[in-house]
């Protein structure tokens, strides 16, 4: 399998001689990150510059040994060498800091050579790690921005391009990595204090056997029916992308199995792809987690009163379930006219990869054998009617459950997803498909109580018995690495945890790079000056380019990441009363489109990981998810328009029961025309005229018009497009099925 940049999936890299080294020091530096974040994370020991750099070292350091120079060049012992020089300078720049971090605050912005030199040094190794995990795009623009605020071409550009006084290299060292202002900046803190820590609770989650539970359940509730695999692979990104947050995770694992699933019912390979990613890019929109999203919102979005979690989660939840209406639709209506049948299944090819081989690329042969051992323990496979009710379906509906309620309680979102993983960790003790005897899990049990206890009596930190819980679960979770009836499993979640944060913290270390230049250029007051304008004409003009920005700037990155640099860039934009959008409204639009940005051709991150796991054309595929996709690329403009989609009125209140029911109606009339519109097929087959009736239809419903007929609140083109979609519908059930259908699904 390969990755996104067209190498292997997450490479080990390296000669023989070092593979050794590698293979104890990949999972022990893993091991140390997830510790680290998730004590530091609640606890707040080292200064937020020490703290970071630290945790950018650990990151750095796993990407060199992780990710080769190039793919080419994978196993070259010369290149290795280069590998272990970048990580003793990541281990000198990021010591350094760590060592005279305090210094370098009071210094104020008087730098020594030496202080130079090591940010320097920094700063290529940032550029270089990011790179190698996500790719050219960002670390190249990135240095777009360094150009851009350097002195010597600031104050030559023209007026369009917003000319400013500029910065000479001492200071665009400075501002970038010697202070917390660039790369250990607001992304950084973010991602160390939010999305991290949702990183190691996902992989804790999926080693319990939640990721088999959820496609068994799945499996069951739609496996029988017209497109079943398809619509499993709908229902089953959709709950496991709002955890992970991350499109190109959630693609390669429920890919894995959905993937070939939909090939053995003759979905062709690229389509089958395309509905992977387009729902595993849509879990990132799902409440109460909407990977991490939800929680930076309440970080970054300024606003009196502040946003609460409860706003953030009633404004994503209905157009979240729109998203996954649409696609539904469409794949019901695409296996309608395929018209097959699990026993008219077409034979899969041998160029689809089956579980076995995708582990097979994607681990070392030791952490293959303990992810099969512990899924074959967790949860049985999909073929299987599973129980609806079970432990590992209680594991992962409560620990949503207790995510949602220690938020509601008034915690903080790092320590209520902390709380959450002692629940889920709990769960995998006492579960008794759990590779351990009851003696080993009372074991268990007595040594999380008895660090807890240490921990209430000896450490400074622990100051409450929750403090105390927390440490317990570190010395447990260290302790149980001796034993080898959890060895296996411990060491799954923090590889899966270590694997899944390298992109996010190399993007958010890169990104913190051009967030610090646009607070210290004009371009963070000049592109908010460049669209308002447009506003006073025509606000969806500026909709549309606050769209094409966001797609751009978010193309490559991963969500969460994508999300920080627009709410930094864009996000202004929506702050001028000017616009009249309601702030949650404005940050769910470019929330949105930074996650469309997975789906849309040329850089669809999420359609490479699929067509990988089919076996299809990237660009072939990266067009299939946008096809499937395209309802988000409509639901901003309409929540915009329509704010009752988000549940609040256009001046950010309450708004009126009818007209809320007036807009989601709207909107579904809307998703099942143009659904239809797309896959030909409502109640039969459907010719090209019928076809562009839908098409009409659909963009009379998703037409944001705000005019009301009469004293009512019905809308004249709602209406005529409800009118539409009804004369299709009834000339499409009068000509009814025909009794022969092509046994192709068209592209």
């Amino acid at each position: 399998m390969t990755d996104p940049r067209g190498g292997d999936a997450a490479p080990q890299g390296g000669d023989a001689l070092s593979a050794p080294v590698r293979r104890w020091l990949l999972p022990t530096l893993a091991g140390l990150l997830s510790l680290y974040v998730l004590l530091e994370a609640n606890f707040s020991m080292l200064s937020p510059l020490k703290g970071l750099s630290l945790f950018a070292g650990l990151g750095l350091v796993l990407c060199f040994l992780t990710f080769p120079l190039h793919p080419r060049v994978k196993g070259s012992r010369s290149w290795a060498i280069l590998d272990w020089v970048f990580c003793l300078l990541t281990v000198i720049c990021c010591g350094y800091l760590l060592y005279y971090g305090s210094e370098l605050g009071q210094r104020a912005g008087i730098y020594r050579r030496t202080d130079l030199v090591i940010g320097g040094i920094g700063l290529f190794l940032v550029l270089e790690a990011t790179r190698r995990s996500i790719g050219l795009a960002l670390p190249i623009m990135a240095l777009i921005f360094l150009l851009y605020a350097h002195q010597s071409v600031a104050q030559q550009l023209p007026d369009w391009l917003f000319p400013h006084r500029g910065q000479d290299v001492q200071d665009l060292i400075g501002q970038t990595y010697l202070r917390t202002e660039g790369v250990f900046g607001t992304a950084l803190g973010v991602m160390f204090k939010y999305v991290f820590l949702f990183v190691l609770f996902g992989a804790f989650l999926e080693a319990s056997g939640a990721t088999g539970y959820i496609i068994a359940l799945a499996t069951r509730l739609f496996g029988k029916r017209a497109g079943g695999p398809a619509k499993v692979s709908v229902l089953a990104s959709g709950l496991m992308g709002s955890l992970s947050g991350s499109a190109v995770a959630n693609a390669a694992t429920t890919g894995t199995f959905t993937i070939p699933l939909m090939r053995s019912i003759g979905f062709k390979p690229h389509v089958a792809a395309g509905i992977e990613a387009a729902a595993s890019s849509g879990g990132a929109l799902v409440p109460p987690v909407m990977g991490a999203g939800a929680y930076m919102m309440l970080e970054i979005i300024n606003r009196t009163p502040p946003v609460t979690y409860l706003e953030v989660v009633q404004a994503a939840l209905i157009p979240a379930i729109l998203y996954y209406l649409s696609i539904f639709l469409l794949v019901h209506f695409y296996a309608k006219r395929l018209s097959a049948r699990p026993q008219e299944a077409a034979p899969v090819g041998d160029d689809v990869p089956g579980v076995e081989q995708v582990l097979s690329a994607i681990t070392t042969p030791d952490e293959a054998l303990a992810i099969e051992q512990n899924r074959d323990q967790a949860t049985d496979a999909p073929s299987h009617p599973p129980a609806i009710i079970s432990l590992e379906g209680l594991t992962f509906f409560g620990a949503l459950g207790s995510l949602m309620g220690f938020l509601l309680m008034g915690n903080s979102p790092f320590r209520s997803v902390t709380y959450s993983l002692a629940f889920v960790m709990a769960m995998i003790i006492v579960n008794p498909r759990t590779v351990a005897t009851w003696p080993q899990r009372i074991m268990a049990l007595a040594v999380w109580g008895l660090g807890s206890l240490l921990a209430w009596w000896q450490i400074p930190f622990a100051a409450t018995w929750h403090d105390a819980l927390i440490w317990g679960m570190a010395f447990s979770l260290l302790c149980g690495l001796t034993a080898r009836a959890w060895r296996g499993l411990i060491l799954v979640g923090f590889q899966t945890s270590g694997r899944g944060g390298i992109p996010l913290i190399m993007a958010a270390a890169c990104v913190g790079i051009i967030i610090g230049l646009v607070s210290r250029t004009g371009i963070g007051t000049g592109v908010p000056q460049a669209i308002i304008p447009l506003a006073g004409d025509s606000l969806f003009l500026a909709l549309l380019a606050i769209m094409g920005c966001s797609i751009v700037l978010g193309m490559g990155l991963p969500s969460a990441v994508s999300y920080l640099l627009l709410a930094t860039v864009i996000g202004p934009v929506f702050a001028d009363p000017a616009l009249g959008v309601p702030i949650l409204a404005a940050h769910l639009f470019i929330f949105y489109f930074g996650m469309m940005a997975m789906v849309t051709p040329p850089v669809a991150l999420a359609a490479y990981a699929t067509a990988s796991i089919a076996g299809s054309g990237v660009m072939q595929t990266g067009f299939a998810a946008f096809r499937f996709s395209l309802v988000g690329f409509t639901l901003p403009f309409m929540f915009v328009y329509r704010p009752e989609l988000c549940l609040m009125a256009a001046d950010g209140g309450r708004p009126e029961v009818l007209s809320v029911l007036l807009a989601v109606g709207a909107a579904c009339l809307g998703i099942v025309a143009l659904a239809s519109a797309m896959a030909g097929y409502l109640f039969g087959p459907l010719g090209i005229p019928l076809r562009l009736w839908l098409f009409a239809a659909a963009a009379c419903s998703l037409y944001p018009d705000q005019n009301s007929i009469g004293p009512t609140q019905l809308s004249l083109v709602d209406m005529v497009g409800a009118t539409v979609l009804g004369v299709v519908a009834i000339v499409s059930f009068r000509s009814g099925p025909p009794r022969t259908r092509t046994a192709e699904l068209t592209a």
